[in-house]
Formats: structure tokens, C-alpha cells, sequence
């Protein structure tokens, strides 16, 4: 018998993934040790500083290109870059988690397996500190997120997919507030989810006949030359697209996100909406551009008309909501179909522009979710739409943060919204998808219309005794909406360092 041969690890390459997962476990055997006054500063300060660690590796591996473990993991230019995306986002995102002075005892329950509505979750509910579980939970979603966009094949990428999912899921169930709402969007979460990755696993199954193989370049040599059944490859990817689209809120897999946005901790929805975008489509680009390029002109029209449906739902539907939380998530829905847009060019542009338009979306929607979750009345948060009436009048400096991010979402210049679209359109038509920026016009020009009856309530209504009040921000609060903010404004006046960022890294390796 010939020794056993162990696949080459590159530790350095992988430190960033290692480092959250570290973190993470360490997290929860503090959570059994630590007393429980100390342990919500202690916590987040652990997952402050294992983020920043992964981000200091991130920029170390720069220039990188590599697989490792035995081909299972690619670290090249898009890898880099979106996990280092994904690590600032989930900075930021911490801090809103973080915050524990807006409301007494944080937005978290403390304990969530008491029964709602009894005697002691009333108790819970007047002040008690919240769970603190939450952070090693996201760290471990963050890790899971960082080998989602760096698998490269599809056991290791169905995996990295229940690492960041099954934390999530528990993540939208602790809302102090409205927690039946919160279960209920966890329980749906969790059903859907459970399916898409079903979907997942059946079409890795079908491709694995199709190529004998999971890995994306065995994938890709198989498409050139097949040998079985291409029923098998059209099968396989059919399903796989599925558990993707799910998890980028495309439309028709698209029905939890409005209830799951509404229904989790509003800092959990901004983990949600910036992170989990930037992992889910970080994944489809790797496997569209690398494993099947072969086969692009049998994918594109499919892929395109789900582009297009989900430009139109997100944007007409938008139009009709009433609560602040379910129009972000119809927003967030049309903004995954101009994503779509960027992906289906399948050429450097079209790579490149994605990726950017990742970045710019994630921090301005993390600064919205920031000042929904401080507009506030004696019941907590104050989102449906009636109630903002007149708030520019009672706190002009938050009402005007927020009608700018609703102008970057809008795409108006000056900001990274319309930097953004601008960039994935241009890339649409060097691709040959002229049709898909023709749809992608139209509906933002209808996407417009909610974020400026927004701004107009805001502003030229008279605030009724019912208009809430915005809360004085602490410190974390505060530093994630100057955060979201500048980049916002930044990326619309000088996106060229970005860009340039971007299409320096837009090559995979294979």
C-alpha cells in the first residue's frame, strides 16, 4: 500500500475563513463561561476584532491566485475581493447589532424559548439585557459567507450554504419585540431555505452524472466535451440556479424575503440584505462564469426573462406597500434583478460591475435600515409609512440621511446608486443584453416613485401626534450610519478607485 497523499492546505490564503470560525467557536464557550453582565461588551468585542483580523488577512493575500484543498477552494482576484466586501459590510452590520442604547436591553430577547406572552417574557420584555448569542451566531454566517464566494465545487459550496443559512435562521427569531412576527419569519426562512438547498443538493447530484466529477473545472471540461446525457447538465444547473436565486431573492423564489425582512431584528435585516446579496451572487459568478461559460446561450434567455420578472415584481410591488421594512425588501428584490443584469453580460465588464454594484448597494441599505431601526414609539419601532408624516419637521438630520439614501437608491446622480446602475448597464449592452437594460430603465424609473413619496411624506407633510420621534443613536449606531452615508455619497462622486479595484480582480482562476 503506497502512502496516502494529503492535499497541499495553504494556511495563509485560508486564515480569513479560519479566523471567524475560531472566533466564532470561541465565542460560544464564552457564552457558558462568561457572567452574564459581561458578556454583551465582551462578545461583540471578540467579533469586532476577529473581522478586522480577516480583513488584515484578506489584504495580505492580495495578488493571490491559488487552489487549495485539493481544488476545493479558490483564492483569486473576485474571492479577495468579495470577502473582503463581506467583512467590512458585517463590520458595520455588527455595530447595528451592537447597539444597545436606542431601546433598554437591545432589539434581542434574552431568552427566546420562553412561551410569548407569559408572565415572564413580559418580564423579559421591560428591560432584561438581550441574548448575546447573536454575535457568534453571525460570525459564524460571516464565516460561512467567506467559503461560500471561495468554493470551488459544489460539496464544498453546498456547505458554506448551511454554515451561513442555519445561523440566520435562528438570528430572525430573537426580535424582543413583535415576536411572534419574528418566529414566523424565522419558521419561513427556515422551510424555503430548507427546500432551496434541496434543490441544491438534487441538481449537485445530477451534474456529479452529468461530469463525474463536482469540481467547477471538471464541470467545465465536461461542457466542453460531453460524454452523458446533456439532459443531466441542463437538469443539474436548472436545480442548482434554484437554491441560488432563492438565497439572491429573484424572483419567483423571491416570497420570503418582504415576511422575513418585516419580521426579524431590523439589524438582522441589514445583515441579511448587504451580506447574504454579496455571498449569493459572489457564487453565482463563479459558477456561471467558470463552470458554465460552455453553455451561456442556453442559460442567458432563461436567466434573463428571471431578470426581468424580478425588475418588474420588485418595482411594481414596491409601489404598493404600506410598512417601511416590506418596501426596502421589494426594493431589495428589484436590486437583485439589476444585479442579474451585470451577471448575465458574462464578460470582464460585466464581473467587475457586479462586484461594485455589491459594495454600493450593501452600504446604503445597511444606513437605511439604521435609521428605520430609530424611528420609534412607545411600541418600538414605527414602520409603516403613515407614521412617518412629517418627520423631516421633528428631526431634519436623520429625515435628510434617509431621502439621500432613497436618492442613491433611485439611481440619482451623485450617488453609488446611479454609479452603480450605470456600470452594470453599460456592461449589459458591451454583452449584447441591450434588452435586459431596456427593462432595467423602465422599472427604475417606476422604483422611483415609492422612494420619492417617501421623501415627499417626510418632508411637505404636517407631523400628527402619532409621528414618532427619532431616537438619539449611541455610539455603534452612530458610526454605521456616517459610515453608510460617506460611502453613499463617495461612490457617486469618486467611484474610479472602486472601479478600478474591481477590474483588477475580475479574473477567476480555474
Amino acid at each position: 500500500m503506497g502512502d496516502l497523499k494529503l492535499p497541499e492546505i495553504n494556511y495563509g490564503a485560508l486564515s480569513p475563513m479560519l479566523i471567524l470560525f475560531g472566533a466564532a467557536c470561541l465565542g460560544i464557550l464564552l457564552e457558558a463561561i462568561l457572567p452574564r453582565h459581561r458578556r454583551n461588551v465582551i462578545q461583540l468585542g471578540l467579533a469586532l476584532v476577529a473581522l478586522v483580523a480577516a480583513l488584515v488577512a484578506v489584504i495580505l493575500c492580495r495578488g493571490t491566485r491559488t487552489l487549495t484543498i485539493g481544488g476545493a477552494v479558490a483564492i483569486d482576484g473576485p474571492t479577495l475581493f468579495l470577502q473582503g466586501s463581506i467583512l467590512l459590510l458585517g463590520l458595520v452590520a455588527l455595530l447595528l447589532i451592537g447597539e444597545r442604547s436606542v431601546e433598554t436591553g437591545g432589539a434581542f430577547v434574552a431568552q427566546a424559548a420562553i412561551t410569548v406572552g407569559s408572565q415572564k417574557d413580559l418580564k423579559q420584555a421591560s428591560g432584561e439585557p438581550g441574548a448575546t448569542e447573536v454575535y457568534p451566531l453571525a460570525v459564524f454566517a460571516l464565516g460561512g459567507m467567506l467559503l461560500f464566494v471561495s468554493a470551488n465545487d459544489l460539496l464544498t459550496m453546498f456547505v458554506a450554504l448551511e454554515v451561513f443559512s442555519l445561523p440566520l435562521y435562528l438570528l430572525c427569531a430573537l426580535a424582543r419585540r413583535r415576536r411572534l412576527l419574528s418566529q414566523e419569519a424565522a419558521l419561513k426562512y427556515f422551510l424555503l431555505g430548507s427546500y432551496a438547498s434541496a434543490f441544491f443538493l438534487f441538481g449537485v447530484a445530477l451534474l456529479y452524472g452529468f461530469a463525474g466529477a463536482i469540481d467547477l473545472a471538471a464541470i467545465h471540461t465536461a461542457v466542453a466535451n460531453p460524454t452523458r446525457s446533456e439532459a443531466l447538465l441542463f437538469g443539474g444547473l436548472a436545480l442548482l440556479s434554484i437554491g441560488l436565486l432563492f438565497k439572491c431573492a429573484a424572483v419567483p423564489f423571491h416570497v420570503w424575503t418582504p415576511d422575513v425582512y418585516q419580521g426579524a431584528p431590523t439589524s438582522v435585516t441589514a445583515l441579511m440584505a448587504a451580506c447574504t446579496k454579496v455571498a449569493a451572487f459572489g457564487a453565482l459568478l463563479r459558477i456561471l462564469y467558470v463552470a458554465f461559460e460552455g453553455v451561456r446561450w442556453n442559460f442567458q434567455p432563461v436567466l434573463g426573462v428571471i431578470a426581468v420578472l424580478t425588475m418588474l415584481v420588485g418595482a411594481i410591488l414596491a409601489v404598493t406597500q404600506t410598512d417601511m421594512k416590506r418596501l426596502l425588501a421589494y426594493s431589495s428584490i428589484a436590486n437583485a434583478g439589476y444585479l442579474m443584469v451585470g451577471v448575465l453580460a458574462l464578460n470582464k465588464e460585466g464581473l467587475s460591475s457586479t462586484m461594485f454594484y455589491l459594495v454600493a448597494y450593501g452600504f446604503s441599505v445597511l444606513a437605511a435600515f439604521g435609521i428605520v431601526s430609530l424611528v420609534r414609539d412607545a411600541d418600538g419601532e414605527a414602520t409603516h409609512l403613515s407614521r412617518w408624516a412629517g418627520l423631516g419637521r421633528k428631526s431634519p438630520l436623520f429625515a435628510g440621511a434617509f431621502s439621500f439614501i432613497m436618492l442613491a437608491f433611485a439611481g440619482i446622480p451623485l450617488t453609488s446608486g446611479f454609479t452603480s446602475k450605470f456600470a452594470v448597464f453599460g456592461a449589459a449592452i458591451d454583452g449584447g443584453q441591450t434588452w435586459l437594460v431596456i427593462f432595467g430603465v423602465i422599472t427604475s424609473m417606476v422604483l422611483a416613485f415609492p422612494y420619492l413619496r417617501v421623501i415627499v411624506m417626510v418632508w411637505l407633510s404636517e407631523p400628527g401626534e402619532t409621528t414618532p420621534t427619532v431616537s438619539i443613536p449611541g455610539f455603534l449606531t452612530s458610526a454605521a450610519l456616517v459610515i453608510g452615508v460617506i460611502v453613499t455619497l463617495a461612490l457617486g462622486v469618486v467611484p474610479a478607485p472602486l472601479l478600478d479595484l474591481t477590474n483588477d480582480a475580475a479574473q477567476f482562476v480555474r
